[in-house]
C-alpha cells in the first residue's frame, strides 16, 4: 500500500480514534468497583516507574521484545525469521514476510504483559494457582507500565518502523492497538463488560462522533 494511501486512511480512521476514548472512559467507570483487581495492577504500575525514575533503563529487555514482537507477528503472517539481532542501542530482525501490523506491533502489544498472562493462565490450570493472583495482576500491571514507558521513551527518537509507514498511518495503527489492547483486556481481568458490548460502545461513541461532524458539513 503506497504512502499516500495510508495518509489517507490515517484521516478516515481518526473518528474511529475519537470514538474509542469515550468507549474506554466507559469501560473503566463500569469495572471501577473492581478494587481487587485496579489496586494489584496499581502498585505493578508504580512499582515499575518507581525503577523507571531511579534507575537505569533496562533498554536491552526492552529492544529483545520489541524485536521478538516483530518476529511473533511476522510468524502469524507464515512469515520466517531469517536475523535476529539485539543490544541496549537497539536491534534488527530479518523476516520474510512483513506488513504494517507486523512493523507497528511492537508499539501497540506488550509481548512481556502477554506472557505474564500466559504463564499464570498456565499455572492455573496445571497446579490451581488461583491464590496467587494478587500477585499475578501486581506483576502485569509492572508487564504493562514497562511497555507504556519503554515504549513513549523509545519514540522519542526516529524509528524506520514510522518513517516506513508514514506518521500519521503509524500514529493512528499504534493508537488503535493499544487502546483495543485495554477494550479488550479491562473487562477479562475485572469481569465487568462483554466483548461485543464493549465494542458496541466503540461502534456508537463513533457513530454519534460522526452525526455531530456532519452537521458542519
Amino acid at each position: 500500500m503506497p504512502k499516500w494511501l495510508k495518509f489517507i486512511l490515517g484521516i478516515l480512521l481518526l473518528p474511529v480514534c475519537a470514538g474509542a476514548l469515550p468507549a474506554l472512559a466507559r469501560v473503566v467507570r463500569v469495572s471501577g468497583g473492581a478494587s481487587e483487581v485496579w489496586v494489584p495492577l496499581g502498585a505493578g504500575a508504580a512499582c515499575w516507574l518507581v525503577v523507571f525514575s531511579l534507575l537505569p533503563k533496562p533498554m536491552w529487555i526492552y529492544v529483545v521484545g520489541h524485536e521478538l514482537t516483530h518476529v511473533v507477528w511476522s510468524w502469524l503472517f507464515g512469515g520466517k525469521v531469517k536475523k535476529f539481532k539485539a543490544t541496549s542501542q537497539g536491534g534488527e530482525v530479518v523476516i520474510t514476510k512483513s506488513n504494517f501490523l507486523v512493523a507497528l506491533a511492537p508499539y501497540f502489544f506488550p509481548l512481556y504483559a502477554v506472557l505474564v498472562v500466559l504463564v499464570f493462565l498456565a499455572g492455573h490450570l496445571l497446579w490451581g494457582w488461583a491464590r496467587w493472583t494478587p500477585l499475578f495482576h501486581l506483576l502485569l500491571g509492572a508487564a504493562y507500565a514497562f511497555h507504556v514507558t519503554l515504549t513513549w521513551e523509545i519514540l522519542k527518537t526516529k524509528q524506520s518502523d514510522i518513517t516506513g509507514q508514514g506518521y500519521l498511518f503509524s500514529g493512528v495503527v499504534i493508537f488503535l492497538g493499544n487502546v483495543l489492547v485495554l477494550l479488550l483486556g479491562i473487562p477479562l481481568l475485572t469481569g465487568q463488560g462483554r466483548l461485543l458490548t464493549v465494542l458496541g460502545w466503540w461502534l456508537e461513541s463513533t457513530a454519534a462522533l460522526l452525526k455531530r461532524l456532519s452537521a458542519f458539513l
